[in-house]
């Protein structure tokens, strides 16, 4: 529906406004949103408001349902998909009647096609749109963010999920909080389930840990939106002052070897209240040209999301103002900064440092000040003795003396033509030609040797240190102090243009190494093969530590080394490395490190993962045991008691339904343990085949007879005329049994299932065709593992060993068994053995 045929609806309500959406969030189902969103209904229509219920959900708990009771429930939608009848909410309905408050349960639900759209969610975005209120429900493991935490908690996928912004946008959210033990009372008793599905429930979903960590997931989430309106109320309202309703620590790094000890001071600040966060923060000089440490940084990052905290990297000049400014963004209660490492002289100097700054601006922002070893003992930063090459530290001092007295010889042969102003500009530009060529020393060497020069030749008296004239007195003094004032800018700009420089090859050699990560290309060989091509080297190597000295150190002169962990040492051969180029190096070591740990948990992970299985397998065996064994025993248990009893006298009618009862249900209970028997040794690959000819007009009766009653009828087609199959039959008779078994349990009444059997090739494909629900892509693969109930989870039809099985049988016979849409609607299992040939029967005997 379109905006345009929204409008007149929303103008009957008289609102001219959007709806509001309310939204009920649970921790898990059974916590009571259907009943709180009801009492809110009820409540809300007893003040007057025009309230329907244009869907809600009770799934027949008795308390639920009397919470109808005075409320205007709008007809569903009857929608036929695949044969089968659903129910939907009528949005059309809701939309006619165009009520101020319309109540709809199971936001995430997926619609049945032939509606408006495919999600319930989108149904309400149209309610909204018309001006109608609307109050639902969700519980948290549908939030599309949280979908694979939930998964890995309960081991269950959620297939029904809706975006996290369509309930962060809710007017109002309302937590309904049960603890843990409180829902499981309320399921013991029946207010959740019905009777038989309670103990497996309590056994799998509902289980304490599951719920606890349910809870937890949805407290936070409320609370990160709760935060999230506070922040939004405090930015309308234009207040910059910091409400402490959660403590927010920041740590200030400069990327020295004291923000280890500052980020643990700041975690015990932020554990001693609830909730606390501790965020860690680097200010990078806006030019680039930081001297922090990128392999110390690297290391704080790792430290402070170990510890449950975030790291941020801010560009900023002013050190104090860009800190306080990311604190008040952040809504700090508390920043936590190290002691300057400035030494007294320098201190003294240079006055009030970034600490004395930052306090004395803090405001209501509490900051400490700790103290650490480094503390007053001066800045460790890379200080290379000279970044200039050699031939140009050489060249410099030359040029200093040799160009003055080239340029005093020339000018001697043009001393009628230019006046001593002149003279002393043309030794100035000298004086920065030199700086250019050999730095400020240099430029120092050629100042002091011009003026002398100029004053010995150009400034009267001539050929001797005296000058006659007050005027030529300051001419002099103007030029050494200009002379030496443009060398020393002229060259540190040139040192600021290479420390630019390099800063950007540092910069970019970095983002070639992170790129390369983020593409996936993170393996350690990876990495030392870049780290070789990086820096020219002959040779990358990881070495174990050795010596006293945990062999960090360079072994010679054209070998240098960084420490990637606590055994291990990243050694590059080749050259020298220039101090700017160690810069880099450690941090391609730090890297390396990274990925030698990562590889070193997913080595962990793989080996841990065969025991996660074994335990998976072993939880879902004792949920499915304690279940479907359990009720054929106690069904036969009651019958064969009942027939014992002496106090009964039973008709022959009554003792033949006993006796039946007794038998099927032993019969189920052999069924079951052979499923286990056969799946176990098909896991150890201790099955014994029996490969004959088998004629499948010989296999399929006895495989059909095995079955229980049922109203679905078995057609079969093309089976008598089939050739024979080279298979073990008795297990082809338990592979056609478990699949028409499966294919009945999934076939709606008034429709039947096919069974054919044609040839293709050399080998027979037998078909068990259903008009069922289908079988969604992605699930096409798990629906052969063990245990696996798709649709089901209320262990109610079985272990979930059937198709897992079947295909075990198939494959150890040479077979294949794959699952195909079935036209019109439903899911075919296709059985393809090779036929019984001579060519057949020699491949079995080499085998």
């Amino acid at each position: 529906m379109t905006p345009a045929t929204l409008s007149p609806i929303a103008g009957r309500l008289g609102n001219g406004r959007p709806g509001r959406l309310k939204v009920f969030l649970g921790a898990a189902p059974g916590v009571g949103k259907t009943y709180r969103m009801l009492d809110e209904g009820r409540r809300r229509a007893e003040r007057g408001t025009d309230v329907v219920v244009a869907f809600v959900e009770c799934h027949k708990r008795p308390h639920t349902e009397e919470m109808l009771s005075g409320l205007e429930v709008l007809p569903r939608a009857v929608r036929d998909y695949r044969g089968t009848s659903f129910t939907e909410m009528d949005t059309d309905a809701v939309l006619e009647r165009a009520p101020q408050l319309a109540l709809v349960d199971e936001l995430p639900h997926s619609n049945v096609p032939g509606g408006r759209h495919a999600k319930r969610w989108e149904d309400i975005d149209d309610l909204l749109a018309a001006g109608i209120d609307v109050i639902t429900t969700v519980n948290i493991q549908h939030l599309e963010s949280l979908n694979d935490v939930v998964e890995k908690i309960t081991g269950v996928p959620q297939r029904e999920t809706v975006p996290d912004e369509v309930v962060r946008r809710a007017h109002q959210i309302e937590l309904v909080d049960m603890p843990a033990e409180a829902l499981r009372r309320r399921m013991a008793h029946g207010n959740v389930y019905a009777p038989e599905k309670v103990d497996a429930a309590l056994s799998n979903y509902f289980r304490v840990g599951n719920l606890s960590a349910l809870r937890e997931l949805a407290l936070l989430w409320v609370a990160g939106r709760v935060d999230e309106a506070l922040q939004k109320y405090r930015s309308e309202h234009g207040i910059g002052r910091v409400w402490e309703t959660r403590e927010r620590v920041v740590v200030a790094l400069t990327g020295g070897p004291e923000g280890e000890t500052l980020i643990r001071r700041a975690a015990r600040i932020a554990d001693r209240s609830a909730g606390g966060n501790v965020l860690a923060v680097h200010i990078a000089r806006s030019d680039g040209l930081a001297d922090a440490s990128p392999a110390a940084l690297a290391r704080q990052r790792a430290l402070v999301e170990s510890l449950g905290g975030t790291f941020h990297s801010v560009v900023g000049d002013h050190v104090p103002t860009a800190l306080l400014d990311f604190a008040r963004a952040e809504s700090a209660t508390q920043l936590v900064m190290g002691t300057s490492r400035r030494g007294r002289l320098a201190h003294f100097l240079t006055g009030r440092g970034v600490g004395e700054t930052t306090v004395e601006q803090s405001g209501d922002i509490d900051v400490h000040m700790v103290t650490h070893e480094r503390a007053r003992r001066g800045r460790l930063l890379a200080t290379p003795s000279s970044s200039l090459p050699r031939v140009r530290r050489v060249a410099g001092p030359l040029t200093g003396l040799v160009i003055p007295i080239l340029l005093t010889v020339l000018l001697s042969h043009t001393r009628d033509s230019l006046n001593l102003t002149t003279d002393a500009l043309l030794f100035l530009l000298a004086v920065v030609g030199v700086a250019c060529i050999g730095g400020v020393a240099s430029a120092l060497l050629a100042s002091i040797t011009a003026s002398l020069l100029l004053n010995w030749f150009f400034i009267p008296p001539i050929h001797r240190f005296t000058i006659g004239e007050t005027n030529n007195v300051l001419a002099l003094a103007v030029f050494a102090v200009v002379a030496v004032t443009v060398a020393t800018v002229v060259d540190q700009s040139l040192r600021l243009s290479r420390r630019a420089a390099n800063a950007t090859a540092e910069a970019e050699t970095l983002s070639s190494v992170a790129g390369s990560i983020l593409r996936g290309d993170h393996t350690v060989e990876v990495l030392l093969r870049r780290t070789r091509e990086a820096f020219g080297m002959d040779s990358a190597e990881l070495v174990r530590r050795t010596g006293p000295d945990g062999g960090t150190g360079d072994t010679d002169a054209d070998t240098v080394a960084a420490p990637v962990g606590p055994d291990d040492v990243l050694v590059l051969r080749g050259r020298r490395l220039a101090a700017s180029e160690r810069r880099v190096f450690v941090a391609f070591a730090g890297h390396v490190a990274a990925a030698l740990e990562r590889a070193r948990l997913a080595e962990a992970a793989a080996e841990v993962e065969p025991v996660k299985a074994a335990d998976r397998m072993r939880t879902a065996l004792l949920a499915a045991v304690s279940h479907d064994l359990r009720t054929p025993i106690a069904s036969g248990w009651a019958a064969v008691s009942s027939l014992r009893s002496r106090d009964v006298a039973f008709s022959d009618e009554d003792r033949d339904e006993l006796l039946a009862t007794a038998e099927e249900s032993l019969a189920r209970l052999n069924r079951l343990v052979d499923n286990l028997l056969d799946m176990s040794r098909l896991q150890a690959g201790a099955l014994t085949l029996h490969l004959l000819p088998t004629a499948l007009a010989e296999v399929l009766p006895p495989a059909l007879d095995s079955l229980p009653e049922t109203a679905v009828p078995v057609v079969t087609q093309g089976v008598a005329d089939a050739a024979d199959i080279l298979a073990d039959p008795p297990l082809l008779e338990r592979v056609i049994a478990n699949l028409v078994t499966n294919a009945v349990r999934h076939t709606p009444p008034g429709k039947k299932v096919l069974v054919s059997a044609s040839a293709l090739g050399e080998r027979v494909e037998l078909r068990v065709i259903d008009q069922g629900p289908g079988l969604r892509a992605e699930d096409r693969d798990r629906v052969f593992e063990a245990f696996q109930r798709m649709g089901d989870t209320d262990n109610a039809t079985g272990l979930g060993l059937g198709l897992a099985l079947s295909r075990g049988l198939t494959e150890a016979m040479g077979g294949t068994l794959t699952p195909e849409d079935t036209p019109g609607g439903g899911l075919t299992m296709v059985v393809s053995l090779p036929a019984a040939t001579p060519a057949a029967f020699e491949e079995e005997a080499l085998a």
